[in-house]
């Protein structure tokens, strides 16, 4: 398995990873929210939110830093 091949698993890998945690975080469920009313007052992240919202950012980091080591890395036949 050459470098290529992993950094594709890892960019695809992560990528799904990354849209589940997106779509598992809760915000603003009411209809007003979708055109930014959501009249709710700010509130720090707590519990299993606080955790979601950490491995999505953890996550998005990889995303991108495997897709630029992919560009970077010169290509192995």
């Amino acid at each position: 398995m050459n470098i290529n091949a992993f950094l594709q698993f890892v960019t695809i890998g992560s990528s799904i990873l990354l849209i589940l945690a997106i779509l598992l975080q809760q915000r603003g469920a009411s209809l007003g929210a979708g055109f930014g009313s959501s009249g709710e007052l700010y509130t720090t992240r707590r519990g299993l939110d606080k955790n979601l919202f950490e491995v999505s950012v953890v996550l998005a980091v990889v995303f991108v830093l495997s897709i630029l080591a992919g560009l970077l890395l010169p290509a192995v036949k």
